[in-house]
């Protein structure tokens, strides 16, 4: 994040280090995201697994054709 600023009472605005700004961020929904962050989370990376990607920069996932 490289920006954040209040919507009125009841959310935010973040700015992304890409530049990706648009969308609010109701109080609520943050709430949510804290309360669920490591189920989401597993989620995310059996996702990734599962698509035979990685978060990692370093590992590339090469399909051999035999």
């Amino acid at each position: 994040l490289t920006k954040v600023e209040p919507a009125g009472q009841y959310a935010l605005k973040l700015t992304f280090d890409d530049g990706h700004d648009s969308g609010l961020f109701t109080w609520e929904y943050l709430e949510q995201l804290a309360q669920r962050q490591a189920q989401l989370w597993e989620e995310y990376l059996a996702e990734l697994k599962a698509a035979g990607k990685s978060r990692d920069p370093s590992e590339q996932v090469i399909k051999l054709m035999l």
